[in-house]
């Protein structure tokens, strides 16, 4: 007959706290990881909306200019200005959105290290509550076990002192027998 309990075997705090950690860190670095790959989506869901938009503005002025070189030499004048025009309106167009992508693109950045960050910081600061909560129950534990073995120490003495001299006359008995 087998008197083994076979019990799983259960984790210990130190396990527990570690194993929290570190799911809190997994956690924290996919969060880092998505960030950073919907910053980088919209920045070039940005820049190429900027580069289309540059594009059709582009042929735009192109199409304009065609159209008046057909109508004639008389409005060629009239023209080169409506071109100067399209062509500042063009440039300050392209330069406001491409500023406005990098702009959205470095406050994401921001963001996303801003919260990094601040994971980061939580975590330190759980790891070193967890850190003191361990060495608090290994002080306890120690003084409890130093104060049993003294206890043991004690008994065990007291034990022998008694159990001598019985020891001595049953031996002298079983001498005497012989």
């Amino acid at each position: 007959m087998n008197t083994k309990i076979t019990k799983p075997e259960e984790k210990g705090f130190f396990e527990k706290v570690k194993e929290t950690i570190e799911e809190l860190w997994d956690g924290t670095k996919d969060t880092a990881e998505n960030i950073s790959d919907k910053t980088e989506h919209t920045y070039d869901n940005l820049k190429d909306t900027a580069g289309h938009a540059y594009d059709n503005l582009k042929h735009k002025a192109g199409d304009t200019l065609d159209s008046i070189k057909k109508t004639g030499k008389a409005e060629k004048t009239s023209a080169t200005k409506k071109i100067a025009v399209v062509k500042k309106t063009i440039a300050k167009k392209a330069l406001g959105r491409t500023a406005k992508a990098k702009d959205a693109v470095t406050d994401i950045k921001t963001k996303a290290a801003a919260k990094a960050k601040s994971a980061t910081a939580k975590i330190k600061d759980e790891s070193a509550v967890a850190k003191k909560a361990a060495t608090r129950i290994k002080l306890k534990t120690t003084d409890k076990a130093k104060a049993i073995t003294a206890k043991a120490k004690v008994s065990v003495t007291g034990a022998k002192k008694a159990v001598a001299p019985k020891a001595v006359a049953t031996k002298k008995k079983i001498v005497a027998a012989k």
